[in-house]
């Protein structure tokens, strides 16, 4: 443990000599370097966000967590500290500007998020009860719902006859983002809650008739468990996107597509792309049931991370809804 101690401080003390003498010979401060050196984006951003906060000036520390209407003011007092002239190096404004937005904007965005969460759905409430009413529309459009509580629901892939009960694991989150998909790629969500329902054929092999009778694959190879709860689903892929965001997963794909700061509009995209894509994953590992459903979910989260773990990656939606917002 003691040679851990001292080796951290042995390194740390190293990286600040070093830092020293490359400023020295270069004439440039580490954020100069960082925005002269690399491509605007999430290996800009990420840089700038790992040298504030490692920084043991107060200032910089601190400019991570600014409102978003002080940053232009934040970003002066960094010249300022820096003793950098702003009209010899204007673009190094302009570029820290852009990156501390999306930084702040990143943390506003897990406090807006972490609040649809924590609210809990009230069927008392008109606005909730609108939404879920919306997304029944949406989904099924030609088939009108005779009762706000009916078995239809199951439908669309909730569980019981009333639809609030599901909620309680990510609040409204999981109505906004359901909701959403719907509304802004209603063909692609019809379609695949149409998928979600179908039984799947299987063609029976001498394997598989060597371990059960005839009669019981004919019952199996039209089970419906190889499908999924549309809505259920959604929730759950909810509740991956949220922990994408809140570990700084997120951090790579929202710094590569929002010029300045994400929005809900970022996350609730990349919901519809997480669920579009696990759809695919889903018929591609051809699941026995649906109690393999926790299996092909770690799997597919496993594969996104590894995905955001390269700085050039975007999660790049395919639907219409995002042609206004993407911006490499």
């Amino acid at each position: 443990m003691l040679v851990q101690v001292c080796l951290y401080f042995y390194c740390k003390c190293l990286w600040r000599s070093l830092k020293f003498v490359v400023r020295k010979l270069t004439g440039r401060c580490e954020l100069q370097r960082i925005c002269y050196s690399t491509k605007p984006g999430a290996g800009r951003t990420m840089k700038i966000e790992t040298s504030l906060r490692s920084s043991k000036n107060k200032l910089l520390q601190s400019s991570l967590s600014v409102h978003p209407d002080a940053i232009e003011k934040t970003i002066d007092a960094i010249m300022d500290l820096k003793k950098i002239n702003p009209d010899v190096n204007p673009q190094l404004s302009i570029s820290l500007q852009a990156c501390l937005l999306q930084i702040v904007g990143y943390r506003n965005l897990i406090a807006e998020v972490e609040k649809l969460r924590r609210e809990p759905y009230d069927s008392e409430d008109p606005r909730h009860e609108e939404m879920l009413l919306k997304l029944w529309k949406c989904l099924k459009p030609d088939s009108p719902l005779e009762a706000r509580i009916s078995k239809q629901w199951c439908e669309i892939g909730f569980q019981g006859d009333d639809p609030k009960t599901d909620f309680r694991g990510m609040g409204l989150l999981g109505l906004y983002n359901l909701l959403y998909f719907a509304e802004h790629d209603a063909a692609a969500a019809q379609q695949i809650l149409s998928d979600s329902l179908q039984p799947k054929y299987r063609e029976v092999t001498k394997e598989d008739l060597s371990k059960c009778s005839k009669a019981e694959w004919e019952k199996k190879k039209f089970d419906k468990a190889i499908g999924y709860s549309f809505a259920i689903v959604g929730i759950n892929i909810t509740d991956l996107a949220y922990n994408l965001l809140v570990s700084g997963a997120l951090k790579t794909h929202f710094y590569n597509v929002a010029p300045e700061a994400p929005t809900l509009t970022h996350f609730q995209q990349t919901f519809c792309y997480l669920m579009h894509e696990f759809h695919k994953f889903w018929i591609d590992e051809d699941p026995l049931d649906i109690m393999e459903f926790n299996r092909v979910r770690e799997k597919f989260h496993k594969r996104v991370l590894k995905q955001l773990q390269n700085p050039d990656m975007a999660l790049c939606p395919h639907f219409a809804a995002s042609e206004s917002l993407i911006n490499l």
